[in-house]
């Protein structure tokens, strides 16, 4: 199963150059409505306007312009360096929520938010 994660985004040229920027990673699919990144052969990252989910679905959900800049999400990034993330997303000027900590479940994470309020995490399973 590949699984493909699609963030809705207020403006899609700026989270592409945010995600381009952050994982060190060019696009695969970079057209208008959508823009796709390979993370892993099983896992990719979409950003497609909040307008283009809007005219897909219709008024079958909620319109995602009205919680702009509110966490919708989080990506939860399992990483061998979560400081080398945190420090990329603190010099494209993302917001730290949490820094780089032990996690009652194990994990050393931080956590940073996108410029349309998704909560990012860098992870490592704590030795």
């Amino acid at each position: 199963m590949k699984c493909n994660i699609i963030l809705y985004v207020g403006d899609q040229e700026r989270s592409t150059l945010f995600y381009k920027k952050l994982l060190a990673v060019e696009p695969i699919l970079n057209v208008p409505g959508m823009t796709e990144f390979e993370l892993s052969e099983q896992c990719v990252l979409g950003l497609m306007p909040e307008k283009g989910i809007k005219r897909l679905l219709g008024a079958t959900i909620p319109d995602p312009e009205t919680t702009n800049g509110a966490s919708r999400a989080e990506i939860y990034f399992k990483v061998a360096d979560p400081e080398v993330f945190l420090k990329r997303a603190n010099e494209i000027g993302s917001k730290t929520l949490s820094p780089l900590s032990p996690r009652d479940w194990g994990d050393e994470a931080g956590y940073v938010m996108d410029p349309d309020g998704h909560v990012i995490a860098f992870a490592r399973k704590l030795v």
